[in-house]
């Protein structure tokens, strides 16, 4: 049997493999999970209306003195304080953002003791976050941002 391909025919199949490609694809960047790649917040305006807020207290927490020292123990990330700042009394939140997955996303009470503040490890998954501290203390709103590779 001696089956000849013209160039016709070798065009459609050139053409019908390249589309079989492409859409192989589209269907692997649909269907698994570690192509899965989320929006950076859920309500992007919403937040960006606060942007000016959050602007104004990160300044505030930049004239306090010195800067938090974040630091990766077994036990998970201990936030230490410097003395200057007496965070005891302070209400806020700790957020764990992770820019590759928000289902890793955490968010903790700001509850700090002797200058301390300890995520445990059991909630943190191995990867890069950006740590968010918020606060509010004396009627005052200050805002801390630090990137860490757990």
């Amino acid at each position: 049997m001696n089956i000849k391909v013209n160039w016709g025919t070798g065009i459609v199949i050139a053409i019908i493999g390249f589309i079989s490609f492409i859409m192989y694809f589209v269907v692997r960047m649909n269907v698994e999970d570690k192509f899965d790649h989320d929006l950076v917040v859920e309500e992007y305006y919403k937040q960006e209306t606060h942007f000016q807020d959050k602007l104004d207290a990160a300044q505030n927490a930049a004239h306090l003195k010195g800067t938090p020292k974040v630091e990766k123990l077994k036990k998970g990330i201990q936030i230490t304080f410097p003395n200057t700042w007496n965070l005891n009394q302070a209400e806020g939140t700790c957020t764990l953002y992770r820019p590759d997955n928000k289902k890793l996303d955490l968010e903790i009470p700001l509850k700090v003791k002797n200058n301390q503040f300890l995520i445990p490890d059991e909630k943190i998954v191995e990867g890069s976050y950006k740590i968010q501290l918020s606060w509010k203390q004396e009627g005052k709103s200050y805002y801390y941002t630090k990137s860490i590779f757990y």
